[in-house]
């Protein structure tokens, strides 16, 4: 760390978009342990525009010229998931420690190049899952980490929009520029938290299907960013995999942007363990078990006055990079995504059962 920043970790900020303002808001509530010292984004005018708002000292002309600055000692990657890894290795190579938005890679060989440059520059990487962070996974965890549901061997999650395909025709939609659809924008949420509360069991193999019937005729659109009706969708709208694991275990997955089933839009996961399960749905959850030949249900309470799980994340990611410790959503946890998106695809393509390459 630079003497400059002996006190407070200093922080350039690539992309300016909406996670990138989600971001200033959240770290701009740490104001004695980190400053946003430097932003910038393709469309320069927005950047200038979050520096006047959060009293940003400085515009950088490109991420690169932002990660080359010497007064720096960590960048937030919040750009199309296509430039995360070129960002990500650039500012790991320069000495910075990396905060980067999901998914990890655009796919499975981007995070080898990303762990990779990680384990070479010993600098923190770590993927900004906040759903982790939440309230409710934490006490789930909790109780995981006690015992409380014994060995779990199976699980399903997964988060079902009914009309919801964000940003026709930009990025979003471009294999090329997201790397896929609701499996690996909303998807790879649903794996990280799943893989964290089944107390990460090692994948071997894949077996998935996905589907692209809505976005292609332009249905099940959603409010999410701004439509280009010139541009082009060849992505999925649904996927639906199992994975197993191991240790025997298995996890079934569920996502879609669009699709006609009676849905809150709620994302959700299932635990099933041999002395207990857990349900996890929006903000709703409980433990279920068994008592006298009874079935027990124990819903789960928020505590007063949450902070929230975003708070929670950036003060995690300061503490890991001020402590050099590893970050819970380590690069590892990325690579496991990226590796089990990308066989999902596959075996969607091949019609067959895929096995994971976790070589580097």
């Amino acid at each position: 760390m630079t003497s400059a920043s002996a006190n407070k970790i200093r922080i350039g900020l690539i992309g300016a978009g909406n996670i990138g303002n989600v971001h200033l808001q959240e770290f701009g509530k740490l104001p004695a342990e980190c400053e946003i010292v430097a932003i910038t984004d393709t469309f320069l005018p927005l950047a200038e525009q979050r520096a006047e708002q959060y009293g940003i000292a400085s515009v950088a002309p490109s991420p690169e010229a932002l990660i080359a600055r010497d007064d720096i000692d960590a960048v937030i990657v919040a750009v199309p998931n296509k430039a995360h890894a070129p960002l990500a290795i650039l500012a790991l190579e320069s000495g910075k420690h990396v905060l980067l938005e999901k998914p990890m890679g655009l796919n499975s060989e981007a995070a080898k190049d990303i762990v990779r440059a990680q384990q070479r520059s010993g600098k923190i990487v770590m993927v900004a899952h906040q759903m982790r962070w939440e309230w409710l996974p934490l006490q789930v965890k909790a109780q995981v980490d006690r015992g409380e549901l014994g060995r779990i061997y199976t699980a399903k999650t997964g988060w079902y929009r009914r009309k919801g395909i964000p940003g026709w025709g930009t990025w979003f939609t471009k294999y090329e520029e997201s790397g896929g659809g609701p499996l690996i924008d909303i998807g790879v949420h649903m794996l990280d938290l799943a893989f964290h509360l089944m107390g990460d069991p090692k994948p071997v193999s894949v077996y998935g299907s996905t589907y692209a019937e809505f976005g292609p005729q332009k249905r099940g659109i959603g409010s999410w960013g701004k439509p280009d009706w010139n541009g082009k969708y060849d992505v999925e709208d649904l996927a639906t995999a199992i994975i197993k694991m191991e240790d025997g275990s298995s996890l079934t997955l569920e996502v879609s942007w669009a699709v006609h089933m009676n849905t809150d839009s709620a994302p959700f996961v299932h635990l099933m363990g041999t002395e207990g399960g857990a349900f996890l749905r929006g903000n709703e959850g409980k433990f279920l078990t068994e008592r006298f030949d009874q079935a027990v249900d124990i819903p789960m309470s928020a505590p007063e006055h949450d902070e929230g799980g975003r708070i929670r994340l950036s003060r995690h990611f300061l503490e890991c990079v001020r402590e050099g410790k590893a970050p819970w959503t380590a690069a590892e946890t990325g690579l496991r995504s990226n590796l089990i998106i990308d066989a999902i695809y596959e075996s969607s393509r091949t019609g067959s059962e895929v096995k994971l390459d976790w070589s580097l």
